[in-house]
């Protein structure tokens, strides 16, 4: 069984430290094209820079404040200082298998060869993976920063060449997507669709088949931040009356590894 409504949750830090081209530290503006979403601020200050159909907007993050994005929402997280967050995504796994895709200048964005190099992340040491990281995202924000400027101008065209290239981007991933969708958040809601008819019924069966989760956090450079993340389609299940398991739910054996990914939330 996966996380609540077969969503994901990790822990944020964004990124501090060097700036951008306009003096704002922070993480690497993207949207994405299927899922929804969440920050939980739980620590520090920042903001929340978004662009969609309705314009540019800065919403200004401390703790407690919660937000969500749909898709095709443009996202940038500034830190203006220890910005802490719990991020909570739908769909578990398709972000991870490609739905978010980085705001990098049109010409890059157009071209799926250019834009895989530019998104990837090299398997080297900590210090060439962050540079990369920083590389990745100077070039988000530069794209961001053209949108932005056309927004302002009250020129849409650029955010919809935006969406056509992220569309053709992310299309030949969609049957793979509907599979994972399937086994984890389509699966919960039939699984939940069956206990309310079964409660209906007076049928508890499904309370002797109760257990505790638990899924440990693992590493990951994100693209807003360092991401402590959480393999909830494999998680550790702790059974009513023996020693925990480390054995494997019903999940889809085809998850997304733990392995960094240039298309990590968060």
């Amino acid at each position: 069984m996966t996380f609540p409504g077969g969503t994901s949750v990790s822990r944020l830090a964004v990124y501090s430290g060097a700036a951008c081209a306009d003096g704002l530290e922070g993480g690497t503006p993207h949207l994405h094209t299927a899922s929804t979403e969440a920050y939980v601020v739980v620590g520090g200050r920042g903001a929340l820079q978004t662009l969609d159909v309705n314009g540019l907007r800065e919403t200004e993050l401390s703790a407690g404040s919660t937000v969500w994005f749909t898709p095709g929402t443009i996202h940038r997280a500034v830190n203006h200082g220890d910005l802490q967050v719990v991020v909570v995504m739908s769909n578990a796994g398709l972000p991870e298998a490609g739905d978010a895709v980085m705001t990098f200048p049109p010409e890059i964005v157009a071209d799926a060869e250019r834009y895989r190099a530019a998104a990837a992340l090299p398997d080297g040491d900590s210090a060439e993976i962050e540079a990369a990281v920083a590389r990745r995202r100077d070039l988000a924000v530069e794209g961001f920063l053209r949108l932005a400027d056309a927004a302002r101008a009250g020129d849409p065209a650029p955010l919809q060449r935006l969406y056509d290239s992220a569309l053709a981007l992310v299309r030949p991933k969609a049957a793979a997507w509907r599979g994972i969708w399937e086994r984890t958040v389509a699966q919960e809601t039939a699984r939940t669709a069956g206990i309310l008819d079964a409660l209906d019924r007076g049928d508890g069966a499904h309370l002797l088949e109760s257990a505790l989760m638990e899924s440990p956090a693992e590493e990951r450079w994100g693209m807003c931040g360092h991401l402590r993340a959480h393999d909830v389609a494999h998680p550790v299940v702790h059974a009513p009356s023996s020693a925990p398991s480390s054995a494997p739910s019903s999940a889809p054996s085809s998850a997304p590894s733990s392995a960094p990914s240039s298309a990590q939330s968060g």
